[in-house]
């Protein structure tokens, strides 16, 4: 079968084609309430707890501790939170992606417990940062049940196994995000998780290699 063929591939090279979806600022309507409040709301939050931990880590030292274990910890938590993120903003909402999401959502809260348990073994887990972490394991759980609540037909579809082979195909969102929110999104990414992490990284092994060269 020839992908660049198939349904899904051609619904996503035309996914920016129809109008964007629009999210009224003013108006008290609970959908559009409640969309405005996980766009603008829910994930721009995101960003200030994960600046806050990486500056944890640094001040505790994580490259001189734990080190590499559990910055590739932090590494994997974030793709666990980043997979439902992208399927969120690009995606259509069907059984498929809420399964996904709600896999990925168990998935991090078992990595955030197997991270505390690696770090408070290895380094000093003060209050302010066990605080920031509970940030960080609700706010999946926050962004999926608003997800739930606006796509509620959706819920009911997962929950019987779905109606049809649409709803477990990964399709683009019928009325796409707007191009703008979708790029502040991205760079606030990139900005306060990505490169903050890629730093600590980056620390770990070379801290890693400088106590080999020690040996």
């Amino acid at each position: 079968m020839d992908l660049h063929r198939s349904p899904v591939a051609r619904a996503w090279r035309k996914w920016r084609r129809p109008a964007d979806r629009s999210v009224p600022r003013r108006s008290l309507d609970a959908e559009d309430t409640s969309r405005r409040f996980l766009m603008y709301g829910v994930m721009p939050l995101w960003f200030v707890p994960s600046v806050a931990d990486w500056v944890m880590h640094r001040r505790t030292r994580i490259e001189e501790t734990s080190g590499v274990r559990e910055s590739a910890v932090h590494a994997l938590m974030m793709a666990e939170a980043g997979v439902p993120v992208t399927l969120g903003l690009l995606a259509k909402v069907n059984p498929l992606v809420l399964t996904v999401m709600g896999g990925a959502a168990l998935a991090h809260g078992a990595t955030a417990l197997w991270d505390v348990s690696l770090a408070t073994t290895e380094r000093e887990v003060r209050p302010m940062e066990q605080h920031i972490h509970s940030f960080l394991e609700v706010l999946p759980l926050t962004a999926l049940a608003f997800l739930a609540c606006l796509h509620a037909d959706q819920v009911r579809g997962t929950l019987r196994g779905g109606r049809g082979a649409e709803d477990w195909k990964l399709l683009p969102k019928e009325s796409p995000l707007p191009a703008r929110y979708l790029a502040g999104i991205g760079l606030g990414l990139t900005v306060c998780v990505a490169l903050p992490y890629a730093e600590e990284m980056t620390r770990c092994l070379k801290a890693a290699a400088r106590r080999r060269g020690t040996l």
